[in-house]
């Protein structure tokens, strides 16, 4: 199973990943746990340190992560509008 990190965006994924057997945490349950996770290099840094797959909304620490080769899932909204007419192809 996968080793993940939820940005903040999506806090609560993680608890439900975790159901699926992988190792998930949630950037906004570390903070609150008394890591530094303010900025998207701080994110991006402890998913590369922690060899966990980044999975963000945000396309800027998506395009980061290629840049760098750290794993990450963009949920930006090209892949939403794919998912909205794979949908569509149902009507």
């Amino acid at each position: 199973m996968a080793k993940i990190l939820v940005d903040e965006m999506d806090d609560g994924w993680d608890e439900k990943l975790k159901i699926l057997g992988h190792e998930a945490y949630s950037v906004k349950k570390l903070i609150t746990e008394g890591k530094k996770l303010h900025t998207d290099y701080s994110v991006i840094n402890y998913a590369k340190e922690n060899r966990l797959i980044l999975i963000t909304r945000d396309t800027e620490s998506g395009q980061a992560c290629m840049e760098n080769n750290i794993p990450c899932i963009l949920l930006d909204n090209n892949e939403i509008f794919k998912i909205i007419v794979e949908k569509l192809k149902d009507y």
